[in-house]
């Protein structure tokens, strides 16, 4: 047997380590600021073309590298930043394990100019594809000037699954945000196809957040600032009146790095109970000073899941410190009511007696009579004879579109109401054997097969056992399907709004927004931009009043963020269904014989009836079989 494992190419093992480290054009430059941050630069520009695709260029001001350094870098594991495993332990660096630079000039074409603060000359080096083409010497500013152009030209896979560029510029900018808010001392500007979109000077936490985020957050911000042997907390919460649905802003930091956990999360929005509203959030900007040694930032490739030694004290830390700050500035109620210490409210005194007012009502009265012709009560007679007539006519017309006999939906019909997961000719669990082709519905005993139940349910026979609607639903995924057709004829009606709504949206959101809007405008949208993140809604497509519109607005953004399905199909799909939950039957209606016919006939001739388009089940079925055990 001959041997089969073989050692990979350097260039490969490059490869595969950049799909760990560089996922997009906002990885790269996470890594090379936190490099310029670890060369204690204090000063950095970023500027990109097309989102990064094009061009990333990071110039900074740091210690810089001597030529040999330079090319020492870009080889695996090569770092300046530890010497041993236990140096991983002690880190006060952003870097360590030196493979960021070979990810980056295994995917793009690199070029690099760095010259050390105290030599008079640098030197140029010219990378593509892991081959080093030329390294000579230059004549360049202390500091190092990283030119990283056509990220995954020679990876045509990686480079088709990266987003539009309004996406991917917005990952730009929150990779932006954190590296700023963490590096407050630091200068910071970033440059998109030749236009500034940030110029921030060294400054404080609460101005840097102000710079970012706009003057409007810094108005909502609280400080908080607790320091114990075991960590030192400072940074700020936002009042219980700023949170908000969607968009908060909640940074948490340790060391000078991002970290993303969920357990201190839970700590900061604990100490917000009873005073914001169950789907609602806070904004947090949070830093912590542990002792390097108690952490361990080895976890993931991004470095962002930190492992904490004494996670449980620093909870309770947490979130004693964010109750104090609330409470010190009087956001905390005051009165607790189930105390037995409360203090009592004055009753009214029951002494007092107060007659009524004398209303003479004559019984017989009835406004019909009185001023309404007699033949008033026969027209109406007449017009609900003829609304049973249309009502049994629209149901006759929809149960022949899906082919089915008046009294009994066809077999195709019933296959449809099964779960995407069942398959013909296999029992399901819990349900008798019969397969779909098998589900037939019982013969009717009067005018209609289905009761409705507590104002909720659509209840009908079927052969297999019975069968239960959510009218809510059901009503949901019929509307949707008929406004999805209108939307995409082009026939949306627009709603001027009285009160123009006002969106306030931070620089990530914001640049997703821009260009959403030809979209937005088509299908009945006005906007125009007030000043940077803020933007007015003055008309909406029709059939949205009494819609949370700035809401609606941030979902879609959130939405096209995470990509996959194009934008105008996301955008279609999320006004259909906040108009078709908006205008569908409400729970407790009461709904006559003939309007559960049609609406069940008009369930049936969708491609998928047994569920909403969010994922909600519309219908299920009690099988024969577990009726029977009841018994």
């Amino acid at each position: 047997m001959s041997d089969v494992i073989k050692l990979l190419p350097d260039s490969v093992a490059n490869q595969i380590a950049a799909g760990e480290v560089i996922q997009r054009p906002a990885s790269v430059i996470k890594e090379l600021v936190e490099n310029a941050i670890d060369a204690q630069a204090t000063s950095v520009q970023i500027i990109l073309k097309d989102a990064g695709r094009t061009l990333i260029q990071i110039i900074d001001n740091g210690v810089g590298m001597t030529d040999t350094d330079a090319r020492l870098a870009f080889e695996r594991h090569s770092t300046s930043k530890i010497r041993q495993a236990d140096d991983l332990f002690t880190l006060h660096t952003m870097g360590f394990r030196g493979e960021a630079l070979a990810s980056i000039a295994a995917i793009a074409q690199v070029e690099l100019r760095t010259r050390p603060r105290d030599a008079q000359l640098g030197t140029k080096l010219i990378i593509n594809a892991s081959t080093c083409e030329s390294q000579e010497p230059d004549m360049c500013p202390p500091g190092s000037n990283f030119m990283i152009k056509n990220l995954f030209f020679n990876v045509p896979a990686r480079r088709k699954f990266l987003k539009s560029n309004q996406v991917e510029l917005s990952n730009i900018v929150k990779e932006f945000e954190k590296l700023a808010l963490v590096n407050c001392n630091v200068e910071f500007t970033l440059m998109h196809n030749g236009s500034v979109m940030y110029k921030l000077m060294a400054s404080g936490l609460l101005q840097r957040i102000a710079a970012l985020m706009g003057k409007n957050l810094e108005h909502q911000l609280i400080p908080v600032n607790v320091d114990t042997s075991i960590v030192r907390i400072h940074g700020f919460v936002g009042k219980p009146e700023g949170s908000r649905k969607r968009g908060a802003q909640q940074f948490l930091f340790v060391n000078g790095r991002y970290m993303r956990h969920p357990y201190f999360h839970k700590a900061v929005i604990s100490c917000y109970d009873q005073l914001i509203p169950a789907d609602e959030q806070p904004s947090y900007f949070l830093v912590f000073d542990v002792d390097p040694g108690t952490i361990d930032v080895n976890i993931h490739p991004t470095k962002t899941e930190i492992k904490f030694e004494d996670e449980m004290p620093i909870w309770q830390i947490l979130a004693a410190g964010v109750k104090e700050a609330l409470g010190r500035f009087n956001e905390v109620p005051s009165i607790d009511f189930d105390r037995k210490d409360a203090p009592e409210i004055p009753a009214l005194d029951s002494h007092r007696h107060v007659e009524p007012p004398q209303i003479d009502v004559d019984k017989h009265y009835n406004p019909f009579e009185h001023d309404c012709p007699s033949s008033y009560h026969r027209q109406s007679t007449t017009d609900w004879e003829q609304l049973y007539r249309n009502f049994e006519r629209k149901r006759q017309q929809s149960l022949q579109q899906t082919g089915a006999a008046p009294d009994a939906p066809d077999a195709g019909a019933e296959e449809a109401m099964l779960s995407p997961h069942e398959q013909p000719g296999q029992p399901q669990p819990g349900q008798s054997g019969e397969t779909p082709q098998q589900l037939q519905l019982d013969e009717p005993q009067g005018p209609s097969l289905y009761i409705q139940m507590k104002g909720r349910y659509i209840v009908g026979p079927i052969a297999s056992g019975l069968m239960i609607i959510d009218q809510h639903r059901a009503h949901i995924a019929v509307l949707f399907a008929r406004y999805m057709k209108q939307l995409a004829s082009q026939a949306v009606v627009s709603q001027t709004i009285l009160f123009p709504e006002v969106l306030h949206l931070d620089h990530a959101h914001h640049v997703v927004l821009c260009g959403l809007v030809p979209e937005l405008e088509r299908i009945g949208f006005a906007l125009s931009q007030l000043s940077a993140g803020d933007w007015s809604v003055s008309a909406m497509p029709a059939g949205l009043e009494g819609t949370d519109v700035a809401d609606l607005l941030m979902q879609v953004i959130e939405s096209v963020e995470g990509g996959g399905v194009p934008v105008k199909s996301r955008i279609m799909e999320h006004i259909a269904l906040k108009v078709a939950a908006a205008a569908a039957i409400p729970y407790g209606r009461r709904l006559a014989q003939e309007e559960m016919d049609v609406l069940v006939a008009e369930l049936f001739q969708l491609s998928n009836p047994n569920y909403t388009p969010d994922g909600r089940i519309v219908m299920s079925v009690i099988p024969n079989e577990q009726i029977s055990k009841l018994f």
